[in-house]
């Protein structure tokens, strides 16, 4: 209770001689009694665990959700002798908590839990170790490595359309070019000079890229209202993101709309004219 900062709202905490006993006593969180007591007090109630009768001694003060996302209220406690014997029928503890006296101890505790783990366990000196012992600091390295590794791959999926979605662009110039080979010839004929033909057609790779842009910033727009309202996600669209969109968009239509822009500002004038 004190590690995990558990306090009662209502009730109270089951003693040593519960653990001693193994008396089938409980503690519910606020998610259980929800379900199972909505108008009632559950406090001296008895509810069934495996077909275990358990009398329910008090109920915990809510915490939410903790940085995992995990509902912390949908928890049952009971002491860890009756667990063992009465539910889960194995003959060890699979987890168990410990708090340092300060941060700076942390690594000395460490160490002291695994001495004394491997004298209880009676564990020889060139024999590994047959328990984990994990701190905060090594959780909190785990999450941040994820978010890092599921970043990266984001990242690259989204490279990866961006590519495609850029190659698609500078096809189509390129087209369009060809297909106005004439047309540029015309212009050029008539005064235009080659960095005209470059603007003129870089700002059509533009046009197309940031359309395209909108219509991304849109679509995402929806999808994060949809997903947040179906899946009760909280989502957050920013300012930034979508400037940042729009700087991408037009990052990508001038690095490939460049090549095309640039074969067109160099057509000869004579064979865009006899081009047919």
């Amino acid at each position: 209770m004190n590690i995990r900062q558990w306090l009662l709202a209502d009730g109270e905490f089951f003693t040593e001689a519960d653990v001693k006993t193994a008396a089938k006593v409980c503690i519910l969180g606020k998610t259980v009694v929800d379900n199972l007591f909505p108008e009632t007090s559950p406090i001296d109630q008895t509810i069934r665990i495996r077909n275990v009768p358990f009398k329910v001694l008090g109920v915990l003060t809510k915490k939410g959700q903790n940085a995992m996302g995990m509902d912390q209220d949908d928890v049952i406690i009971a002491p860890y002798t009756t667990v063992l014997k009465r539910l889960s029928h194995f003959p060890f503890l699979r987890q168990i908590l410990v708090s340092a006296t300060s941060p700076n101890s942390m690594i000395l505790a460490q160490s002291q839990i695994s001495d004394l783990l491997r004298i209880r366990h009676k564990l020889l000196a060139n024999e590994a170790d047959d328990f984990t012992i994990r701190s905060q600091t090594d959780i909190a390295n785990m999450a941040t490595a994820t978010t890092q590794i599921l970043t990266i791959l984001l990242a690259s999926i989204a490279s990866v359309s961006l590519i495609v979605g850029g190659i698609g662009i500078m096809n189509i110039m390129l087209v369009s070019v060809t297909e106005r080979t004439r047309e540029i010839g015309i212009r050029m004929s008539v005064g235009a000079r080659g960095r005209d033909i470059l603007t003129q057609f870089l700002i059509e790779a533009l046009v197309l890229s940031i359309l395209g842009g909108i219509v991304g910033i849109i679509l995402g727009v929806s999808g994060s209202t949809v997903i947040s309202k179906i899946a009760n996600w909280p989502t957050i669209i920013t300012p930034f993101s979508i400037i940042l969109s729009f700087g991408f968009s037009f990052a990508i239509g001038i690095f490939f709309g460049y090549y095309p822009a640039r074969k067109a500002a160099m057509l000869n004038p004579i064979d865009a004219l006899r081009y047919e």
